[in-house]
């Protein structure tokens, strides 16, 4: 089996992001299918109660968020995606964009109930169909005007990233699959036009997800539960939590699925943190947080 393991479903679309990633950079990895919803009974253990998809586990190494999981996919690979504004892209995706696509598709489906409910504990918010509908037409407008930014920027190029495919392509690229995988008329009728924004959609399609293999949920946890810990020495002295290595700290989402995860600390800088946690039946776990986005703060 190779060495990356994604825990995901195919129809996330924040794991289209590391999906592509590896078919960008031409690397195997094994892929374990895990619900859409709670429980998730093969997945917390590993990350200490995080529940959001995707999860990237390297042996007992435990990445949450697709933003520090590109961040270390990368690093494997031996390239920078750390240069110019790309991360700042990646955010307004993640967050602006998807918050234009999500009232748009949910207003179009029949969303099942207990998805409904899951939501809503991740949230903390009602998931309320009936008002993604109404707000649909709003959305719609925004979700263009956004579109068209990316249809601009690729005037003269075939990249966002520059001369090959990179980090601002793959990012903004998941609001473009998600919308146009569940409501293709919709997404044709929000791009009309967009001849540029079609050309490159094929073109990052055409990327590919690299080598990838299917394995079990439980094969997975046998490899965290016989694996150790890989070392990491990235702490910053200068950081502004302000806690040394081996300070109790707890790593909380700022946006939504706020369920703190408790540990120690192992390293704190500008890209991510770190904690350590033992868990009673997988032992010794490390687990990746990005800085941005999450809020640590000491137990």
């Amino acid at each position: 089996m190779a060495e990356i393991i994604l825990h995901h479903y195919d129809t996330s679309p924040f794991s289209e992001k590391p999906r592509l990633l590896f078919g960008l950079y031409g690397l195997a990895w094994s892929s374990v299918i895990q619900p859409t919803i709670m429980p998730k009974p093969d997945l917390t253990p590993l990350t200490g109660g995080y529940r959001r998809i995707p999860v990237m586990q390297v042996g007992a190494d435990i990445y949450c968020d697709s933003q520090v999981i590109m961040a270390e996919i990368a690093a494997r690979a031996g390239a920078d995606l750390a240069a110019g504004g790309a991360w700042a892209i990646n955010l307004w995706a993640d967050r602006l964009f998807f918050g234009a696509t999500v009232p748009i598709i949910f207003g179009q489906i029949e969303v099942p109930r207990a998805f409904i409910e899951d939501r809503e504990k991740l949230s903390g918010r009602p998931f309320d169909a009936a008002a993604m509908k109404a707000a649909g037409p709003y959305m719609r407008g925004q979700w263009r005007a956004q579109a068209a930014w990316l249809d601009g920027a690729l005037a003269g190029a075939d990249w966002l990233a520059g001369d090959k495919p990179g980090l601002a392509d793959i990012a903004a690229y998941m609001n473009i699959w998600f919308l146009r995988g569940a409501a293709p008329g919709v997404y044709d009728a929000l791009t009309a036009g967009f001849a540029r924004l079609a050309a490159w959609r094929l073109r990052v399609a055409a990327i590919g997800h690299g080598r990838r293999e299917e394995m079990t949920a439980p094969q997975a946890l046998i490899v965290a539960k016989t694996s150790e810990p890989a070392p990491y020495a990235g702490h910053d002295l200068d950081d502004p939590l302000g806690l040394p290595p081996g300070a109790p700290i707890t790593v909380t989402a700022d946006d939504y699925g706020r369920d703190p995860i408790a540990g120690t600390l192992v390293a704190a800088n500008a890209g991510r943190v770190v904690l350590a946690r033992d868990d009673p039946t997988l032992g010794k776990l490390q687990v990746h947080f990005p800085r941005a986005g999450y809020v640590v703060a000491a137990a």
